[in-house]
């Protein structure tokens, strides 16, 4: 239905006079889009979801053209900011190749215009025009294909028009001075410069990474690898365009890193305990747990109500778990753990409990509740197991880096307020599905137009603001649907290829809905854990030891991987995780037993 709409809103556009070329350029206009030949690669475009490629062939002139694939729900938009002059016209002209490829321009300050071709074959040009607002300095310019259709191609896109940076009109600000670095840790560096008369805002360039914005003369850069030396520069930016960069500073970071929970092996094997509840896999008592298991999450702290903040635990009532152990056994078992040098948490949620943290009573409740249950049994620290409805984004709360929601701010202060409480030694894991974390790589809560889940990505803001408290995350692979990699193809549960594409995504970083300017930075590879269901019984998606050892050894040894090309080697990924010690206990312990094979436990 909404491809119809579209389809025919687009036809209209045309039937209305859309598709016609717009008045002749002035003898003083100028074509104000960047790099619009693409010779210069994506330089000055944003595609959304790495949909855009640069080709040599076709190319409508020069020798390269924008290849965009659309793929699930992407319709492959490229798009670049354009700085204009207000009350002005302009003429937006591309040649293109393809069936249903679009052309336009949004935030003009009047009537935002598209026009488009629907047949394939050779090259078409598109044409359309538009007024600049009164007060309209920068508009969109975009082209994009449609849903299931095949790669397009555009070259030559132009914007022509007055030069907004002509006699009278304003200029891009001078390159900052002065750019110094403070406050370097394992994983961030502080920067900051002279302010920048006339800047609006500023750029930080870090070599070859996604730029980073900033609106004031410093800026606090995250998610870097420890005792690795980083080179930055900054530009300043305001309604005429941006600056050349500054001189560059360069930093090491130092040795170590951040989050919690000294002590873990090099390669950790972490699992659930059913200790609350009974489920066919059969109870297994604290004392009995294996020693193969370095972490254990007690499943499950629950809330009284979705949004109480409110945490209760209790062991599993005798009469589903007839053998279970009493508070005092299990506290003295757990206590043995630990001086094995074994780590127990708790772990909040689950797929029944549903926690919402909407007030800031709600948040001061959680970490007073979640304390007591820390200190009544000794643990060592707290796994985020939130499910379901517990996490969405707000409408308009669309950058991970700065959320507004309340449930994800609440969130992130009750867990800080943990680990100052209990100090650096504090354990904090994660276990989100794929549709939290991954999928943020095409989809960000409802989106900027609306309509999608706003669940979509909402862990993201959650591990960001917490990476460097974060001891590991381990994302659910398993009762997940297909999920898009970085190669822009989707891939599905049960197979090392799966297991490898999702963790290349937190090992390399991505774009958050396609968007360059968001990008998520890469996790440490000692932070991160794959997480699978121990047997068949366990959950969908289980994936066979076999195929287990294949991802490893792409992710960690670069062999065995398949069709699928990782960002990277990461020999110090930490681990495993997995749905649960009971399960597999239950299948014999496959699970456990490939993993003490694999790493020589």
């Amino acid at each position: 239905m909404r491809r119809a709409w579209s389809l025919l809103t687009a036809a209209a556009l045309a039937a209305a006079g859309f598709l016609a070329a717009g008045p002749p350029a002035a003898a003083a206009d100028a074509d104000l889009v960047r790099n619009g030949g693409f010779e210069a690669g994506l330089d000055g475009w944003s595609c959304s979801a790495g949909s855009g490629a640069v080709v040599t062939t076709p190319a409508h002139s020069g020798s390269s053209a924008l290849k965009a694939t659309p793929a699930g729900q992407d319709n492959a938009r490229c798009a670049q900011s354009v700085t204009v002059k207000p009350d002005s016209t302009y003429t937006l002209t591309a040649w293109v190749q393809g069936a249903y490829v679009y052309l336009g321009a949004t935030g003009t300050g009047t009537t935002d215009v598209s026009t488009w071709t629907q047949t394939p074959g050779a090259w078409k040009q598109l044409t359309t025009s538009f007024r600049t607002g009164p007060s309209t300095t920068s508009v969109t310019v975009h082209t994009h294909g449609w849903y299931g259709q095949p790669a397009h191609f555009t070259d030559d896109l132009t914007l022509v028009g007055p030069d907004p940076g002509g006699p009278g009109q304003p200029q891009p600000p001078a390159a900052p001075t002065g750019l110094s670095a403070s406050a370097t840790s394992s994983t961030s560096v502080s920067l900051s410069w002279s302010a920048v008369p006339g800047a609006s805002s500023y750029t930080v360039h870090r070599d070859g990474a996604a730029p980073q914005s900033a609106t004031s003369a410093a800026a606090s850069v995250t998610g870097l690898a420890a005792s690795t030396t980083y080179t930055f520069r900054v530009s300043a930016v305001n309604a005429a365009g941006e600056s050349p960069k500054s001189a560059p500073v360069s930093v090491t970071t130092t040795g170590g890193g951040g989050g919690g929970g000294g002590g873990l092996p090099a390669h950790a094997l972490v699992g659930y305990l059913h200790a609350s509840f009974a489920n066919g896999s059969g109870y297994v008592r604290m004392a009995d747990v294996p020693a193969s298991w370095d972490v254990v999450n007690l499943a499950f702290g629950e809330p009284t109500s979705v949004t109480s903040g409110d945490i209760r635990f209790q062991l599993c009532p005798v009469a589903e778990c007839p053998n279970v152990e009493s508070p005092a056994e299990f506290k003295a078992a757990i206590k043995a753990k630990q001086a094995a040098g074994k780590k127990v948490l708790i772990s909040i949620g689950g797929q029944n409990g549903q926690v919402q943290l909407a007030t800031t009573a709600a948040r001061d409740t959680f970490v007073s509740s979640v304390g007591r249950i820390i200190d009544e049994y000794g643990l060592d620290g707290l796994d985020i197991d939130f499910e379901g409805h517990s996490l969405s984004l707000a409408t308009g709360d669309t950058d991970f880096r700065a959320p507004t929601t309340p449930v994800i701010v609440n969130l992130i202060s009750a867990v800080k307020t943990l680990k100052a409480k209990y100090g650096p030694d504090f354990v904090l894991t994660m276990a989100p599905e794929t549709f939290f974390v991954q999928l943020g790589y095409q989809f960000y809560g409802s989106g900027p137009w609306g309509g999608q889940d706003p669940r979509a990505g909402a862990y993201l803001p959650v591990i960001h603001a917490l990476r460097d408290d974060l001891t590991l995350l381990h994302v659910q692979d398993y009762n997940s649907g297909p999920i898009m990699g970085l190669d822009n193809q989707y891939h599905s549960m049960g197979g090392a290829d799966f297991h490898i594409a999702m963790t290349d995504m937190l090992l390399t970083g991505f774009p958050v809905a396609g968007n360059t300017a968001r990008v998520f930075p890469p996790l440490r590879p000692e932070q991160v854990a794959i997480g699978l269901p121990a047997t068949t019984n366990a959950g969908n998606g289980h994936t066979p030891p076999a195929e287990v050892n294949k991802a490893l050894d792409c992710l960690t040894k670069k062999t065995s991987c398949g069709g699928y090309q990782t960002h990277g080697t990461w020999p110090a990924l930490r681990g495993l995780m997995t749905w649960s010690i009971n399960w597999d206990r239950f299948g014999g312990g496959e699970f456990s037993r490939n993993f003490d094979a694999y790493f020589g436990g």
